[in-house]
């Protein structure tokens, strides 16, 4: 995120998150507020997964959401195995420098699973 108050934000949500997990209070006004600060950034990947990951995470209570693949030596790719706490803090993190190439195409990963499994 691009802007100051949103990154501040960003990371008092991350260190709720590691200190309380996702029963963490107000995480999801936490999220939505992010949210606004992505659409003045005009970020719409962004805005979106936030606005997914809080739908998901009101629905499920959880964030079991597996957009993390690892790849064998043959090219086979199968879900990394990853708690709910850390899946959601390696998304948040991914969003800190959400500009950046790779961190990208993660978050657009997450996108994806993130629809698969709302809708």
């Amino acid at each position: 995120m691009k802007i100051a108050a949103a990154n501040k934000k960003l990371d008092e949500v991350i260190a709720k998150v590691e200190k309380e997990g996702l029963e963490a209070g107000k995480l999801i006004d936490d999220l939505k507020e992010l949210r606004e600060f992505a659409l003045k950034e005009q970020d719409p990947l962004v805005t979106k997964v936030l606005r997914l990951t809080y739908e998901y995470l009101g629905e499920h209570n959880a964030f079991e959401v597996q957009a993390q693949f690892d790849e064998d030596d043959e090219g086979n790719e199968y879900p990394i195995e990853i708690d709910d706490k850390e899946n959601l803090l390696y998304l948040l993190n991914l969003l800190k420098n959400a500009e950046h190439k790779i961190n990208r195409e993660e978050i657009k990963d997450y996108r994806s699973a993130l629809k698969l499994e709302l809708y």
